[in-house]
């Protein structure tokens, strides 16, 4: 009996997952010789087992796909975001403080001294 064709999608199938995949190519828009636009394409198809073998494991670690982008995440970027509020309000605060210096040291300044009246 002849294989099907089905069986035979199945065994590339299994060839490229358990081999790995890779596919590259460059996109560049040119317009007068001044480039435009370049797009870079890298993409891997294997399986999980073999990316884990050539030291791909970023899935580990996105947050999106291990459930971490809950409470902790959003308290981190929660802490982040405070610490850059409290450093502007400060800077806001130094430069507010010097323009009134400012303000008040040219209220206190005396007049700029007249010429005698020589006739």
């Amino acid at each position: 009996m002849a294989p099907t064709r089905s069986q035979g999608l199945v065994d590339v199938l299994d060839r490229i997952l358990d081999k790995g995949l890779v596919v590259a190519g460059d996109v560049r828009v040119n317009l007068a010789n001044v480039e435009l636009l370049t797009i870079q394409v890298r993409l891997l198809i294997c399986s999980i087992d073999k990316a884990e073998q050539i030291g791909l494991t970023w899935w580990k670690r996105d947050p999106l796909l291990t459930g971490e982008t809950g409470t902790a995440a959003l308290e981190a970027e929660n802490r982040m975001l405070s610490e850059r509020l409290r450093d502007l309000e400060v800077k806001m605060n130094q430069l507010e403080t010097s323009s009134a210096r400012s303000r008040r040291r040219m209220r206190r300044a005396p007049d700029a001294p007249t010429q005698p009246d020589t006739k």
